[in-house]
């Protein structure tokens, strides 16, 4: 798997993540003006695989 920097139709920074077979797995939910926010957010989500999962569907809405 690889992170993608790129810049959008607006010049603003974003990444996604692509998976060994070419797919997109994840992108950027916004776009960063400087390029140190957006390798910050890549560096956010390489943290998550800490994160727990949770059941939303057993949750009460």
């Amino acid at each position: 798997m690889r992170f993608e920097l790129y810049r959008d139709a607006k010049g603003e920074w974003r990444w996604r993540l692509r998976a060994r077979n070419g797919e997109v797995v994840a992108e950027s939910g916004e776009g960063y003006l400087r390029r140190e926010d957006c390798e910050h957010g890549i560096a956010l989500v390489r943290q998550s695989t800490e994160a727990r999962i949770v059941d939303m569907t057993t949750q009460i809405a």
